[in-house]
């Protein structure tokens, strides 16, 4: 049972509190009896003989100690996991429940033994027979979880280890023509159309977009400091890019909002995506396929790698990954290869 949000709670240690705020702007407080995945809800109020009969009646069907379930949940609760960051938690709870699902009631000391590597790729085997990118998912946050045992000295060995790859996908091909672009910019909400031009004027992740702040922009450039490892780099704004973010409306301190003028969530903002693509015939491109198109861009226009990386905050010595995952092989290259070509045959300047 909820509970409207007034004085404050006494918390019983371990007790986890979740605040929810419902369509209408009311705040609402849930009580589970631990924090993490597969916590059942409590009833009451703390400090109610029902609160506490829930609370107890809960504990009593929690993981096992000496369980690879209790494992799981004392994960749940370490830096490791609470650190990370929101989105990412609640995808690593997702296969977290299912590793509870496989092996929740199985020993620590099995855990040790060789042959439980042989259980855990037959559970992998099982997810890729739905999707591939799903199991080496799984498989990544069991070895997380297993390598985290290991260094707390809980577990001796990490049986999941270098378990390899059953996902290789290269989209590098998988650009937005710009009939493809103006198509979609015609037709789409404007909160997604200038999510588009945002994120085709920039090269930015999709994380790093839906988050950025009106505060990053000061008229003339975008700066960035990049979630995945820390790179800060500043985008000067294309013509395209200050035309359309000095006229969009400012309803929150975050650029790219949706209709309502609130932050995009990002189950929110995909779906929305998906189905304005749909709408217009496009079927085989992402979102995230528009920092492709971005690198294929400057690269179609002379840019070397190194001005592609002040760009896309990638380092120089992983200028090679970006050619080989990014630079999709266009015609307009191939044309402006044989151009100079020529040009070097007829000894003009290139």
């Amino acid at each position: 049972m909820a509970g409207r949000r007034g004085k404050k709670e006494a918390k019983p240690k371990g007790v986890h509190r979740v605040v929810r705020i419902r369509k209408d702007g009311a705040e609402f407080v849930y009580w589970y009896a631990w924090r993490g995945r597969g916590a059942p809800r409590l009833e009451g109020e703390p400090g109610t003989p029902e609160f506490y009969a829930s609370l107890a009646k809960a504990l009593k069907r929690g993981p096992a100690a000496g369980t690879f379930g209790d494992l799981l949940r004392r994960y749940e609760e370490a830096p490791e996991f609470t650190g990370l960051r929101e989105r990412t938690r609640q995808d690593y709870a997702q296969r977290l429940g299912a590793i509870e699902t496989a092996f929740g009631d199985l020993p620590i000391a099995a855990l040790n033994d060789p042959r439980v590597r042989e259980e855990f790729l037959e559970w992998r085997d099982g997810i890729a027979g739905r999707s591939a990118r799903q199991a080496d998912y799984a498989w990544t946050v069991l070895a997380r979880v297993l390598a985290w045992g290991r260094h707390r000295g809980l577990i001796r060995f990490n049986h999941a280890e270098k378990g390899g790859k059953l996902y290789h996908a290269d989209r590098s091909d998988m650009i937005w023509t710009e009939d493809q672009i103006r198509v979609f910019l015609d037709a789409a909400p404007a909160p997604l159309a200038l999510a588009m031009i945002v994120a085709k004027e920039t090269g930015q992740r999709q994380g790093d977009l839906l988050a950025l702040p009106w505060s990053a922009y000061d008229g003339d450039a975008v700066s960035i400091r990049q979630s995945k490892g820390g790179q800060r780099v500043a985008v000067p704004a294309t013509r395209e890019l200050k035309a359309a973010l000095d006229s969009a409306p400012k309803t929150s301190t975050i650029i790219l909002t949706s209709s309502t003028g609130r932050p995009w969530n990002a189950h929110a903002f995909q779906e929305a995506w998906r189905k304005a693509s749909r709408k217009v015939g496009i079927a085989d491109l992402h979102f995230h396929d528009l920092r492709g198109t971005a690198v294929t861009r400057l690269a179609e226009h002379g840019c070397t790698v190194p001005e592609i990386c002040a760009i896309t905050g990638h380092s120089l010595r992983d200028a090679g990954a970006i050619v080989d995952r990014y630079l999709a092989r266009s015609p307009a290259l191939a044309k402006a290869a044989i151009l100079k070509l020529e040009r070097g045959r007829d000894g003009t300047k290139v």
